[in-house]
């Protein structure tokens, strides 16, 4: 089984974004950098050199994982999901979150399900350390489903030298961690809702014996937010390049933050993998290189740091309370991930 027998189709939005990027190239401006194939775009502001400051912006949804919220009745998980995702975006840049606003849609509307959403979405906004300062709640009658809305996320942060972790000082030979992902967390849901409910026949209460939990539990599980580990070392010089692994997995998203010349090697069994993600592949009898390339695997951040202070980066976010795992290296080639076991 395939992504695409989901009816998600990973190369085709690749061939959007190649679209999208001639078209930003006219519209952005000299001074404003419209980061297409990075995780977030810069505006710069007043400033010169390394104390330049830019204005770090981003828009995220939670994709069809809202399906689950539906079908469980539980909607106060989904917004800590949508600040999370976005906040780890802007994090790629070097950013620190400064406000937040959401956009909230659903044919009639439902002050309850809108109250519990809010509250998810206040407390990722709490714990990111970011205001939250207002939205958009649409009412669309025959738009949507009865019972179902959708959602999305924007967010503007700050960063004062976006370039010391874009990846452009990255090496052959610098250290490729991992931080352990909670689960699934926002991507790959289309295939893992075929493969759940629709091959397996699963009810969304219905208790897993090879997950220990119920499909709801750890399909809801909450996307993390890496900003309180990863950002004391962004300020500290110690990261040199940051992958938030979403939609395209390791195998995609790796490769955003390596300059030319650098491609990396990741060694499958340097990390423990969540029984989820062998679940859904042995399930749907998934081949690996489509595996990697749909699911985070386990892995939901990447950080790039040098041979020499990567003793020092693991200790301080194991201490901030992060499953680190050092899971490969750069090497030079072209821009791109190799599995090796």
């Amino acid at each position: 089984m395939r992504y695409r027998d989901a009816g998600v189709d990973i190369d085709a939005g690749s061939n959007a974004v190649l679209r999208i990027r001639s078209i930003l190239g006219r519209v952005s401006g000299r001074t404003a950098r419209a980061q297409i194939g990075r995780f977030a775009g810069l505006f710069p502001l007043k400033g010169s050199g390394k104390r330049r400051q830019f204005l770090v912006a981003s828009a995220d949804g939670v994709g069809t994982k809202l399906k689950i919220a539906f079908l469980a009745g539980k909607h106060d998980t989904v917004g800590r999901d949508l600040v999370s995702h976005c906040v780890n975006d802007i994090l790629c840049q070097g950013a620190r979150p400064l406000f937040f606003m959401d956009y909230l849609a659903m044919g009639k509307l439902d002050a309850v399900v809108v109250g519990q959403i809010v509250k998810g979405i206040a407390r990722g906004c709490v714990d990111a350390r970011c205001a939250l300062i207002g939205g958009e709640t649409a009412e669309m009658p025959g738009f949507y489903r009865e019972g179902e809305y959708d959602l999305a996320g924007f967010i503007v942060g700050l960063a004062e030298n976006p370039r010391a972790v874009d990846g452009s000082r990255i090496k052959p030979g610098d250290v490729v961690l991992g931080l352990a992902s909670s689960g699934l967390h926002t991507n790959g849901y289309s295939l893992a809702r075929k493969i759940v409910f629709e091959c397996l026949g699963l009810g969304v209460n219905d208790y897993v014996s090879e997950l220990k939990t119920t499909v709801s539990r750890e399909l809801l599980k909450v996307h993390r937010c890496y900003f309180k580990a990863l950002y004391p070392l962004i300020q500290q010089g110690k990261v040199k390049g940051l992958a938030h692994i979403t939609g395209g997995g390791l195998l995609d998203n790796i490769p955003r933050t390596l300059p030319d010349g650098c491609g990396a090697v990741i060694r499958r069994g340097s990390w423990r993998i969540p029984p989820i993600f062998s679940f859904l592949q042995q399930q749907g009898k998934i081949e690996d290189h489509e595996v990697y390339r749909t699911f985070n695997m386990g892995i939901g951040m990447v950080v790039v740091a040098t041979g020499e202070s990567v003793i020092r980066v693991e200790g301080l976010l194991r201490r901030a309370g992060e499953r680190v795992y050092r899971i490969g290296e750069v090497v030079s080639g072209k821009r791109e991930v190799r599995l090796r076991d």
